[in-house]
């Protein structure tokens, strides 16, 4: 597949017609391997599109309580757009509005297999700095960085 053009990638709420193209692109295992899936629905979970076709999704959950001032941000792309600088992209425009957006957020986190060696690079990309290893934290039988 050639290079996509960056300018072509956008940012909007999911919504129920992307269902084909996410079921296209969500249900291979290569993708989901490394995540968790998480229903879709909140505003603050954005399709990542490419001339408005679904390719992408990233979500940002704020914890509650005590913990309100934290949020994790999580994303998946298709296969085919891997190692094209969308993911990068898609991230860099949440990070640049997630503090505005969430009135006393103080801290973003992701949490990455540490196998994920891509998905750890988009995140230096935009910022982000590895604070270790939870090394007894598993989901789906993966260890998790960041």
């Amino acid at each position: 597949m050639s290079k996509v053009d960056l300018s072509r990638i956008s940012l909007r709420p999911f919504k129920i017609s992307d269902v084909d193209d996410f079921l296209l692109w969500g249900g291979g295992d290569e993708v989901t391997q490394n995540i968790r899936w998480k229903t879709c629905g909140s505003r603050e979970e954005a399709s990542i599109c490419l001339d408005d076709r679904s390719i992408e999704l990233i979500s940002v959950y704020r914890w509650s309580g005590d913990e309100r001032c934290k949020s994790d941000i999580g994303y998946a792309i298709a296969k085919n757009y891997w190692g094209q600088g969308i993911t990068t992209k898609a991230v860099n425009i949440v990070v640049s509005q997630v503090f505005t957006e969430f009135h006393g957020l103080l801290r973003l986190q992701a949490f990455v297999d540490v196998k994920n060696f891509a998905s750890q690079r988009v995140l230096e990309k935009v910022g982000f700095h590895k604070e270790g290893v939870l090394r007894s934290y598993t989901y789906s039988s993966v260890s998790l960085s960041f």
